[in-house]
């Protein structure tokens, strides 16, 4: 019973991850710029995760000098994913940009690689490929439909996957042992204080608060740093890790289909088919993982 919660609210933590760029999307429709409502979305966010994290009555217990500017740096790269994005979706389908930002996963590997000295292994290298090829027909390049689409979404797609692999990457370095939503409201916090740093000029346009913005600010909010993390905290410790990654890669699809179905963008047969690969490249990877560590332990 409780694999079968952890499994649920994995799913649905995931799952509404994948509906932000509808949101966002909203917002751009309205004339919003990239500024409002990633300031809105952020003062929102860090509003609601401290709320929930003081009236739980989170501990505070290892927390010091040293590692709260550690989580709060940590947290900038969730800020920076935010910014590029929310920005890649300005400029790009929604479906390419969730695409572009699910390079996350091997790009992670990459990382690992150089700064912790683990090689990949081969299954992992076979589904870096694989990732690359589901990419290959995700983005409809075959169809030419990329061709005249702004290289700046396609930068800031591509960015938004180094920024959320650095932040999973060193998420899973500072202060693990801190109480996971005290973290992730320092996190959000250090984000906060980046966005605002950089969108400095552009704090004013968002006074007189419209409703128009703040129904696309909460959207984004809501969806994208409050009931994900709010779902995973529940359900992750009930999962091993590798099949909560495997559950997570849930969000490509819903935001793909999302994509679809509200914001009638035009998904073809062979995105679908590169949306499968990719899929199937990240449970291939995490399986294939999972079975050398057992393989590793009983020769141990």
């Amino acid at each position: 019973m409780k694999l079968n919660k952890g499994i649920l609210f994995v799913l649905v933590g995931s799952g509404c991850f994948g509906f932000t760029p509808i949101f966002a999307k909203l917002g751009f429709s309205y004339g919003y710029s990239l500024a409002q409502i990633t300031i809105l979305q952020m003062f929102i966010s860090v509003f609601l995760l401290w709320s929930i994290t003081l009236i739980k009555r989170s501990s505070f217990k290892g927390l010091n000098k040293k590692n709260i500017p550690q989580i709060m740096m940590t947290g900038c790269f969730a800020g920076l994913t935010s910014i590029f994005y929310y920005g890649a979706i300005e400029y790009l389908p929604a479906s390419l940009a969730i695409i572009l930002l699910f390079q996350f996963v091997w790009i992670g590997i990459f990382l690992e690689w150089i700064f912790n000295k683990i090689k990949p292994a081969p299954i992992t290298l076979l589904s870096i490929v694989l990732i690359l090829i589901g990419v290959f027909f995700a983005s409809n390049i075959l169809n030419g439909d990329v061709q005249g689409l702004p290289f700046k979404g396609f930068l800031f797609g591509i960015l938004s996957a180094f920024t959320y692999a650095g932040f999973i990457f060193f998420s899973g370095k500072v202060a693990v042992k801190v109480d996971p939503w005290t973290r992730t409201s320092l996190m959000s916090t250090g984000s906060t204080i980046l966005i605002l740093i950089i969108f400095l000029r552009d704090i004013p346009s968002v006074f007189p608060l419209e409703v128009n913005l703040l129904t696309s600010a909460v959207g984004v909010s809501l969806f994208g740093a409050v009931i994900p993390p709010l779902f995973f905290a529940v359900g992750a410790p009930l999962v091993s890790g590798g099949i909560a990654n495997i559950l997570s890669s849930v969000e490509l699809p819903v935001a793909i289909l999302s994509a679809s179905f509200i914001l009638s963008e035009v998904v073809t047969p062979l995105q679908w088919l590169g949306t499968a690969i990719i899929l199937a490249a990240i449970v291939l990877n995490e399986l294939g993982r999972s079975l050398f560590r057992v393989r590793k332990h009983i020769r141990g």
